[in-house]
């Protein structure tokens, strides 16, 4: 229990550190939180258990166990209103945690959506600021590629093009 503590504190240390990706999760980090959760003594520990839980499946190189942490935290937080009975605190960690879910998965405008909302409840959330640079930088890397690969695309079309119309021009000086 004390290992997969350590290296989920680990992980999550390696956002401060400056790094300029996300921290992944193994598979046994993830099976250690759900033992963890089965062991639960009160509903105040399952709960903390959850959110470890949910944090590491989002951060997971396994498509099924994000979606898996996306199900489970849409189904604790209203995504589309702010439930002003709950903790703000918490509220703010679950979107964060649907922001990094959706950054995985390649929904870039979901997790832009879900990252202002974690702003709006605390504007300096360094975290919330880092993830939100990333999502941006990749989002413009990507429009990038994309751009490339058209003006590609069309640069093969242009040779193609040439080359026909350099062949119908030959054929008919013969």
């Amino acid at each position: 229990m004390d290992a997969h503590v350590g290296r989920f504190m680990d992980s999550v240390g390696s956002i401060f550190r400056g790094s300029d990706t996300l921290p992944w999760c193994d598979r046994d980090i993830i099976a250690g939180f759900e033992r963890e959760i089965a062991e639960a003594a009160n509903e105040e520990h399952k709960n903390d258990s959850l959110m470890r839980l949910s944090w590491a499946l989002v951060h997971s190189r396994q498509p099924e166990d994000v979606n898996r942490g996306i199900g489970m935290l849409q189904g604790s937080v209203d995504t589309t209103s702010l439930d002003k009975s709950n903790n703000p605190v918490q509220i703010r960690e679950k979107l964060y945690l649907l922001a990094v879910g959706h950054y995985r998965t390649g929904d870039y405008t979901r997790s832009r959506q879900l990252l202002e909302r974690c702003l709006e409840i605390q504007p300096d959330w360094r975290q919330a600021l880092t993830l939100q640079n990333i999502v941006e930088d990749k989002t413009k890397r990507d429009g990038m590629i994309g751009m490339a690969i058209i003006t590609g695309a069309f640069g093969v079309v242009g040779l193609v093009a040439g080359g026909i119309i350099a062949a119908a021009s030959s054929s008919r000086k013969k």
